[in-house]
């Protein structure tokens, strides 16, 4: 899962949240030099991702992909299932998704000082360009897979991904609706662990 799946399955907890979301920079047990709902967050992260990887409809989804995208395939998908999840938000939230995303920038400001150097050099570029809610349109996805292409020197080929967004459109809704299902449960489950 992408961005916005991590911080939504975190709850309400601003600091599991932030864990969260900046887990992918933190490695190995460094993870251990942040405060300990953070240190939560960091590690609900790793669950997550392990869970996914693993998962037949995530790997479903991925084989649409293998051939042209190798293995940048799992990381266009889980950007895929950001759009649909910021797409169908209202399945999923009583809150507006641009209320839900201004009050998470809200959070990265008030804990700075805990924020990981990574998270703090993103940070300017994401409010600005508001990744999170960009995610609800396919052009946004376009946007978002352009940079993130731009930082492999172009060599995955991300930036042409959205073609097979398109193709693809209702089967990759389909089975993000049926997997994300999983994925709640199975983290709701993990939170009462940590």
């Amino acid at each position: 899962m992408n961005f916005l799946a991590h911080i939504y399955l975190s709850g309400e907890n601003d600091l599991l949240k932030i864990g969260n979301f900046m887990a992918d920079g933190i490695r190995g047990s460094h993870y251990e030099n942040y405060p300990l709902e953070i240190q939560k967050g960091i590690i609900l992260h790793r669950a997550i991702d392990t869970f996914t990887d693993a998962h037949p409809i995530f790997r479903q989804s991925t084989k649409k992909l293998h051939e042209k995208y190798h293995h940048y395939a799992g990381v266009i998908v889980d950007v895929f299932y950001d759009h649909f999840l910021a797409k169908n938000w209202s399945n999923y939230s009583n809150e507006k998704l641009e209320d839900f995303v201004a009050r998470f920038y809200d959070s990265l400001y008030h804990n700075y000082s805990v924020l990981s150097e990574k998270t703090k050099g993103m940070m300017p570029y994401m409010i600005q360009q508001n990744w999170l809610v960009s995610y609800q349109t396919v052009e946004g996805i376009v946007g978002i897979l352009t940079q993130m292409d731009k930082r492999t020197k172009n060599q995955s080929q991300m930036r042409f991904a959205s073609n097979e967004l398109k193709e693809f459109y209702s089967e990759f809704e389909n089975d993000f609706t049926l997997f994300f299902a999983e994925l709640i449960s199975f983290v709701n489950h993990k939170k009462s662990t940590l």
